[in-house]
């Protein structure tokens, strides 16, 4: 049982004793999850921080994280002993992600490099992009660095995205390029031009392009891309409800798809979510009233219920962070907020604890703050973390959370991020 303090106005704080190790991430040395949760480097630094962080699917004691120091990591929770580094990366590495049967890891970075390793931290490959043929001149090699890194839900494949609207793809033997993958999968990607483009993997063309003005300039790509597949799943949203919507005015800043493959919900920098269908490229839905600001991070609930909760409350359920410093917790099939959950910095990051009803929050502040998605009330407050939270994963067990966060300071002395791990047990 963790101890806690409760304050005069009923928030919950954590002891020194809650959280289970911190890892440093730009010593000599490979990262060391230490038993000794009493010492804590407090320092961050931006160049060397922790920007991309992975738990597992399969392991829940291992975690891939990647950083300013142009390396990534492989370590495993309260393994001290245990440790592989991810090199090969000349730039900071902006994303790694397991595949699905957490067989291997890719970490993407600046340097216009992908690469892939099995889950035991050996080299597999360096992924290329496909030398443009006649046919593909507009695909020509990415310029600015790989902002995201994205694995297929079930297959070997791997899509990576960079600033100058370049993506690509990696089958399961690693040796073909986006344009040849097996036909049957969609690609949906958004962007600050204003776009959802939803594309054909055999073809490499986009389907729809939703929203924006494709004579503009191409912009910023964010970090986010999604393969999907089809689903026997019943769909969730009831899209014959919705009439046509006008899509956002301002930048693409984060994408989520539903289970069914059916519908992508957008948020943009114009604080607006949106709902599009994927198999016909319109615009079926608007959430609100939810951001007065920028929306920085979207998540959809894994649960078709909200954990053991009795009520016969089917899922749809999404939760939004903001850079108004909100976390909206969204009833899809309404449209509409089932609660709007204040903090006191802008919301940076997001996770739902596995198929529970809670939501943990990651914010610039530093703190990462734990919410009932049901009840709408603040259950706990994780504080340790300095400066901004980057990035937040929960073990496929569900009984930790790790967090990831930078040094925004600039000041010298700070000299490292780091990476750390909670203790979620009670919140499955």
């Amino acid at each position: 049982m963790m101890d806690c303090e409760i304050a005069d106005d009923g928030e919950v704080y954590i002891e020194d004793a809650d959280i289970i190790a911190e890892t440093t991430l730009d010593d000599e040395d490979l990262p060391d999850c230490s038993d000794e949760d009493d010492e804590y480097d407090e320092q961050a630094d931006f160049d060397a921080g922790v920007f991309a962080l992975a738990c597992s699917p399969t392991n829940p004691l291992l975690v891939a994280t990647g950083g300013g120091d142009d390396r990534g990591f492989l370590w495993k929770i309260g393994q001290g002993d245990w440790g592989a580094e991810l090199g090969g990366h000349k730039d900071t590495v902006t994303s790694i992600a397991f595949s699905s049967d957490g067989q291997f890891v890719a970490s993407g970075g600046f340097d216009s490099v992908v690469n892939v390793w099995d889950a035991s931290g050996n080299f597999k490959c360096k992924l290329e992009v496909p030398v443009p043929d006649e046919k593909m001149k507009k695909k020509a090699p990415p310029t600015g660095g790989f902002e995201w890194v994205s694995w297929h839900p079930t297959d070997h494949v791997v899509l990576a995205g960079s600033n100058d609207f370049s993506f690509f793809g990696k089958t399961n033997d690693f040796s073909a390029g986006m344009w040849g993958l097996n036909t049957g999968k969609t690609i949906c990607t958004g962007s600050s031009d204003l776009t959802l483009r939803i594309w054909s993997s055999e073809t490499g063309d986009p389907i729809y392009v939703v929203g924006g003005n494709i004579c503009k300039f191409f912009r910023l790509i964010f970090q986010f891309a999604y393969m999907l597949v089809s689903c026997t799943r019943t769909g969730i949203l009831k899209l014959n409800s919705f009439t046509s919507h006008p899509y956002h005015n301002k930048g693409l800043t984060c994408l989520a798809i539903t289970s069914d493959s059916r519908c992508a919900l957008t948020g943009s920098e114009d604080g607006s979510v949106k709902i599009v269908n994927i198999k016909t490229g319109k615009v079926v839905g608007t959430l609100s009233p939810g951001h007065s600001d920028a929306v920085k991070c979207i998540g959809l609930s894994r649960s078709p219920r909200y954990g053991q909760c009795p009520l016969p409350l089917f899922f749809p359920c999404a939760a939004t962070g903001g850079k108004d410093e909100r976390l909206v917790i969204w009833d899809l099939e309404r449209s509409s907020p089932r609660s709007i959950c204040n903090l006191e910095s802008e919301v940076t990051c997001l996770t739902w604890i596995g198929t529970s009803r809670y939501v943990a929050a990651g914010c610039a502040d530093g703190d990462i703050v734990i919410w009932d998605a049901l009840s709408g009330d603040k259950v706990k407050t994780f504080r340790g973390h300095s400066e901004c939270i980057e990035s937040l994963s929960v073990s496929c067990n569900q009984d930790f959370l790790v967090s990831g966060s930078a040094s925004a300071s600039g000041d010298a002395t700070d000299s490292h991020g780091t990476a750390r791990v909670f203790e979620i047990a009670g919140y499955r």
